[in-house]
């Protein structure tokens, strides 16, 4: 171990933002990088503990659902032998540079520094530790040594179906990655906003596949376009990394004005727009261009992609962002004894939200009002414990646009599902969303030959999850295709 004194010494430092007055004046990333030599200090934090909880279990209920060797690279990081910590970085994350940025670090949170609320800022570290391996140019293809002859399509071109395909491709496997857009990068390039990751970040990665032997088919929609059942017979397994795309349905009154949307598709069409591409999506169309320019907005929800909305808005120019959310208001401090190692109900402000949204808890969305068939107001409510409505206790929200960011309830209802029927099998869970029935053992759905990874299969999740099962049910394939497999469990 480095500096063994190191997290009684070293203060806590993450990356800073640009001002928000200047960082909503554009789209492109805001934060601030740290010198090496800070970075290297704040890895120096790290205390190498006996029991390192960041690492995260086999469950992925704790730490980090990849299992990064986070004290490993720490170390390295502190001796300045950056080649070494990539090295190990990347052995067990293929896209470090997406989770440094985009994932919320349960790693921090079951820190043991996290109980004096100053966690090893590791998110920081691995961010570093990604764009420092493309500045040395280590990313180079990883061509295998040995073809197998076996061929895999994957269906579906998000953070699951991109590591399932790098590491497909490592172990030999000829690789066909179909893609319903015009990019490949799934929700990576179309539902994350510009702000948070550029997507030339993608592009990087996609010349390194194809350096590996990884094909993409892009605009290519299965199940319209080629039939699941002519994949299954022109090759030796298919991988079904569909994402769950299904909006979650509230039934409000008055959704069908003009006005209220979805959330997802307009982050896409801001996305589509930011890269200079057609506005239209194939998957997440909208008959408007929409601009929240001069506009007062609310946001119905209050998870990530309810925060996407609050700063695409900000940036479109809207004069005011309301954020509404069913559930109270969280504790500032959670209790640590109680949580830890555990992910912890606390209040969280996320760089949109500290832009200037105004956040509302304990509240319903009751519906939407309007004249002329245009929203002009949104009708909500005070919740109980129980999250009912309080009789006397309605208000009014005036309105120009409304956004329903209440998550997705499972798999596109299109493509594959109506082809394949009920050989493939769903599972309902406790809200009533559905994902492809699979377990985390072998990844192999009811019908033979189709495996099934990601959203898709786990519902709702995190980028980091979808890279670890995509990853998991890469080695699987291999394992059944081959008898065998070097592939990382």
């Amino acid at each position: 171990m480095g500096k063994v004194t190191g997290f009684l010494e070293i203060d806590r430092q993450v990356a800073q933002y640009q001002p928000a007055s200047d960082r909503i004046r554009h789209f492109r990333e805001f934060t601030l990088p740290m010198s090496d030599w800070e970075v290297q200090k704040q890895a120096a934090r790290c205390m190498d503990c006996g029991v390192p909880f960041c690492h995260g279990d086999k469950s992925g209920d704790s730490g980090c659902p990849v299992n990064n060797q986070i004290p490993d690279w720490n170390d390295l990081v502190y001796a300045g032998v950056w080649e070494e910590a990539i090295a190990n970085l990347h052995a067990t994350n293929n896209f470090p540079e997406f989770t440094g940025r985009v994932c919320p670090a349960p790693c921090e949170e079951s820190c043991t520094l996290n109980l004096e609320d100053a966690p090893v800022a590791i998110k920081t570290v691995e961010q570093a530790l990604a764009d420092k391996a493309f500045e040395m140019g280590l990313m180079q293809p990883q061509i295998a040594s040995v073809k197998t002859g076996k061929r895999v399509a994957i269906i579906g071109s998000g953070p699951a179906g991109l590591a399932a395909a790098q590491q497909l491709a490592r172990a030999g496997h000829g690789v066909d990655v179909y893609e319903r857009e015009s990019r490949a990068g799934g929700l990576l390039r179309y539902g994350i906003p510009d702000f948070k990751m550029e997507k030339k970040l993608i592009d990087r990665r996609l010349a390194q596949m194809q350096g590996e032997g990884v094909t993409f088919h892009c605009g290519v929609e299965i199940g319209k376009d080629i039939a699941v059942k002519e994949l299954l017979k022109q090759y030796d397994a298919v991988l079904y990394c569909g994402g769950a795309e299904t909006p979650r349905d509230p039934a409000l009154p008055g959704s069908e004005l003009h006005g209220v949307y979805d959330a997802m598709p307009y982050l896409v069409q801001q996305n589509r727009r930011v890269a200079g591409e057609d506005e239209q999506s194939r998957a997440w169309a909208l008959e408007d261009s929409i601009s929240a320019a001069g506009k007062r907005v609310v946001v119905v929800g209050g998870g990530d992609t309810a925060s996407d909305c609050v700063g695409t808005a900000f940036r479109q120019g809207a004069v005011q962002v309301t954020q509404l959310d069913i559930r109270p208001e969280p504790p500032l401090r959670e209790d640590k004894l109680g949580i830890w190692p555990y992910w912890a109900t606390k209040i969280r402000i996320s760089s949109s939200q500290a832009e200037g949204a105004v956040r509302e808890f304990q509240v319903a969305t009751l519906g939407f009002g309007g004249e002329e068939g245009k929203l002009t107001h949104v009708l909500c409510s005070a919740v109980d414990e129980r999250r009912k409505p309080i009789s006397g206790s309605e208000f009014i929200l005036q309105a120009d646009l409304a956004f329903i960011a209440l998550g997705f309830s499972g798999p596109a209802k299109q493509g594959i599902l109506p082809e394949l029927g009920d050989r493939l099998k769903l599972k309902k869970d406790a809200r009533g969303g559905e994902s492809v029935m699979a377990n985390e053992m072998d990844y192999h759905t009811s019908v033979p030959k189709l495996y099934a990874a990601g959203d898709v299969r786990r519902g709702q999740s995190l980028v980091v999850w979808a890279i670890r099962e995509g990853r998991q049910a890469a080695r699987a394939i291999d394992l059944r295709l081959m008898g065998a497999s070097l592939l990382p469990s």
